[in-house]
């Protein structure tokens, strides 16, 4: 008789947006007459820049021509889109990037997903507290991360860098060495970045101890401090230390067309075995690539007229997220982030449990966030916010939550 994956089994409940969409469905079902305001999950919800829609009619124009038409695209990604991510996303900021060390996706949260596969089972991981679940949950569906504690809500075999208030959410570095680090900045969900010199002490970390860093830089986009780095590979040594994995969700709205890539240098070696060909076999094995009008669209992204347009709609969300933080400090909320991020993490007032606050803000107010315990124990008494709605509900959600 066949038997399932055990691994599988040990998964704690259902995935946290699963769980928030769900409980919102039932709300919505219960009380027909109510509107809701999402500010929960980070979906966009503005149009495809103009650029990009450019693109993408030519694109598909093409395939419409014998003489143009495009069957499967190369493994790793088509040179146009891979030569722009190098020459925009790393030499115009001083990085040593080639393009054939870019491997094209269809997402950020597939390869943060899939990078697990090309270590060792015995890997020993480290990930921040709060963190997205998506890099704990894809090491348990691996047999990696032990045995979970019901009373302390952690994995035996994870290494847990705790951020919270008392150290501005900002990881320390760990006594216990892990194989395998995980790192997000601008973060979500704490909304925290990191300075340069910080990412360099983890880098030297790593290169002294061997260990890899998987860099997720999905919201770079919204950094506006200079002294915050784009990229792990602004840092010296990085090339020997580290994987990046970027998003077109978020900087240019490709949530429902998926876009990504990931960067594993040629430097990056577990003794003798490059990485880099370690990713490039399982790229071109478990994955066809993605379709050449997606990735016609996402050159349009660097496009003078992209970059002009995709910077407005990031100054639009961060709008957004200028309105939320000030509007929640006034209502009597401690919160952060919201600066170089689209995320408002915020603090439940009376020490509430973070579910308990998400449906108080569900019942009271019509709104709907992110419970941060769903992100880790040291989110529990935290709410995640987010700025990617319009600009005229996100003003709407604030009154509500004034009025509580």
């Amino acid at each position: 008789m066949f038997k399932a994956n055990g691994d599988y089994l040990k998964l704690r409940g259902s995935y946290l947006f699963s769980t928030v969409a769900r409980k919102q469905e039932e709300y919505r079902k219960a009380h027909p007459d109510k509107e809701l305001i999402r500010l929960s999950i980070g979906d966009v919800t503005q149009p495809l820049a103009p650029a990009i829609i450019e693109a993408l009619h030519k694109a598909v124009d093409e395939m419409a021509d014998p003489e143009t038409f495009k069957g499967y695209a190369p493994d790793l990604g088509y040179s146009f889109l891979r030569e722009a991510a190098a020459e925009n996303d790393y030499k115009a900021r001083g990085c040593d990037i080639s393009p054939d060390e870019i491997f094209i996706s269809d997402g950020a949260k597939g390869d943060c997903g899939n990078i697990q596969e090309i270590f060792s089972k015995d890997s020993k991981i480290a990930v921040c507290d709060p963190v997205y679940p998506v890099y704990v949950d894809t090491n348990v569906m691996a047999g990696r991360t032990g045995t979970f504690d019901e009373v302390n809500g952690l994995w035996s075999d994870v290494i847990y860098m705790p951020c919270t208030k008392e150290n501005d959410f900002m990881p320390e570095l760990p006594k216990e060495v892990p194989d395998v680090i995980y790192l997000c900045f601008p973060n979500n969900p704490t909304g925290g970045v990191i300075s340069k010199e910080r990412l360099q002490e983890w880098v030297d970390y790593a290169n002294k101890n061997g260990s890899v860093i998987i860099y997720d830089a999905a919201y770079e986009a919204y950094i506006s401090n200079p002294a915050v780095p784009h990229s792990i590979y602004e840092c010296e040594g990085a090339r020997t230390c580290a994987i990046e994995i970027h998003s077109f969700s978020k900087n240019a709205g490709f949530t429902g067309v998926r876009l990504g890539y990931t960067v594993v240098p040629k430097d990056l070696k577990s003794g003798d075995v490059l990485l880099h060909s370690l990713w490039a076999r399982r790229h071109g094995t478990k994955y066809n690539g993605a379709p050449y009008i997606i990735q016609r669209a996402g050159e349009a992204v660097y496009s003078e007229e992209g970059k002009k347009q995709l910077k407005e709609q990031v100054a639009y969300y961060m709008k957004n997220a200028a309105c939320i933080l000030k509007g929640v400090r006034e209502a009597g909320f401690e919160a952060f982030g919201g600066v170089d991020a689209p995320y408002i993490w915020m603090k439940t007032p009376d020490n509430m449990t973070s579910w308990d606050f998400f449906d108080l803000l569900l019942d009271k107010a019509n709104v709907v966030g992110t419970p941060g315990s769903g992100f880790g124990p040291s989110g529990e008494h935290y709410f995640r916010l987010t700025a990617f709605g319009s600009y005229e509900n996100t003003v709407r959600a604030i009154e509500r939550i004034k009025a509580m």
